[in-house]
């Protein structure tokens, strides 16, 4: 009987080693699966024509390991589109999705943190949400920038933040358009904070006197700061 149950015992350490070693090549992109360095479910997720290398920087895939969003992957139509810039600003602004395009491009290497454990380094192109909103004008009263996006998800960052850091609204990862599974149009490249305050498929950027908004994960329960320790 004893030795029944120490059999039954190394059967289940076998099986959970092997689980939990799946779940770090899944999560992981730093896994010694392949020629490159990558396990095959990381190279699996990489696009067509997706750059994978960046001055001698290995990309991570663009699309993260799992949806996390709160609704599903968002579908967003370009023909009927608008980022709409509201609140505490001197003139509200609609940009279409090729008015924000036109606008100055830049191109960051930038990590990003998930709650769940995982990172992924990225090559981001977009536009300094700063620019945007020198559009509309930034009220002397305004101090948050809270971001809506197409699913209901909402999340914030201090004005100061955006402007200091010069905060992106990226349309393009790795050299490719964004994913909508991350985000497509727009994703808010948050640099320096966790994954939760990366909005996506955002569609309104909300100046506010509330520095202490709370957005869909914060109102749970997650620090409202969210800086990468």
């Amino acid at each position: 009987m004893r030795r029944t149950i120490m059999v039954v015992g190394a059967v289940i350490a076998i099986a959970i080693t092997v689980y939990l070693v799946s779940t770090m090549n899944l999560f992981s992109g730093n896994n010694q699966g392949g020629p490159d360095g990558v396990s095959q479910a990381t190279a699996d997720r990489y696009q067509e024509k997706e750059i994978r290398d960046y001055q001698g920087v290995r990309l991570d895939p663009a699309i993260g390991p799992r949806d996390n969003s709160i609704a599903g992957i968002q579908t967003v139509a370009l023909d009927s589109y608008q980022l709409k810039l509201t609140g505490l600003v001197e003139t509200p602004v609609s940009f279409s999705y090729d008015q924000v395009l036109a606008k100055a491009p830049e191109q960051r290497l930038i990590t990003l943190y998930c709650v769940e454990g995982w990172q992924a380094t990225v090559l981001w192109e977009g536009v300094r949400i700063t620019d945007l909103l020198a559009d509309a004008g930034i009220k002397d009263e305004a101090t948050t920038v809270i971001f809506h996006c197409v699913d209901g998800y909402t999340t914030s960052l201090p004005l100061a933040t955006v402007k200091d850091q010069e905060i992106l609204l990226a349309y393009a990862a790795n050299g490719v358009v964004l994913p909508a599974s991350m985000g497509f149009p727009f994703i808010v490249v948050a640099e320096d904070k966790l994954g939760y305050k990366w909005a996506r498929w955002v569609s309104e950027i909300e100046l506010s006197s509330d520095e202490n908004y709370k957005g869909y994960w914060e109102k749970r329960g997650y620090d409202n700061d969210a800086t990468v320790n």
